[in-house]
């Protein structure tokens, strides 16, 4: 899979903290999501998925993740929006991939991804989150248009 390593800045979010097997908590996480943004009229310019955990590492019931919407600096969480976390997902120097998601199965691009990065002889991932932007409205266009983030350190010789 082709990919880029860019210098990303820091990005403000806000959003639901979810726990669980991600293939539920983040479908379920955007619906809240969604539900929360239009009852404050935000107007956010990225829908993003924050990734914590390694799959192949934690048990499913203990994956952590975020379902965010970019806020700009400064942004206040609106009263009434229990749950809701602000935070930031970290800059740096990150592989960047985009990837078209047909039928709902986000793990295979991730996999390819993860896949291509093992195998540069520059840079590993580093122990960072990763994330991934949605480009389009899949529940409308019937496919995901995502760019994925993986953070990256170079490699010591």
């Amino acid at each position: 899979m082709h990919y880029n390593i860019e210098a990303v800045p820091a990005r403000n979010v806000a959003g639901f903290h979810l726990v669980g097997p991600w293939e539920k908590t983040v479908p379920q996480g955007f619906q809240q999501l969604l539900l929360w943004v239009e009852t404050h009229h935000l107007r956010p310019e990225e829908w993003i998925a924050v990734y914590y955990d390694n799959p192949d590492e934690t048990p499913p019931e203990r994956l952590r993740a975020a379902t965010v919407v970019s806020v700009p600096a400064g942004f206040a969480v609106p009263e009434n929006s229990g749950g809701v976390i602000h935070t930031e997902i970290a800059g740096g120097e990150y592989a960047i991939a985009h990837a078209r998601v047909e039928e709902g199965n986000f793990g295979k691009p991730w996999l390819l991804f993860f896949n291509s990065l093992l195998g540069d002889d520059r840079y590993l991932p580093a122990p960072l989150p990763c994330f991934e932007v949605y480009l389009n409205d899949g529940n409308a266009d019937g496919f995901w248009e995502i760019d994925m983030y993986i953070p990256v350190q170079k490699k010591s010789k």
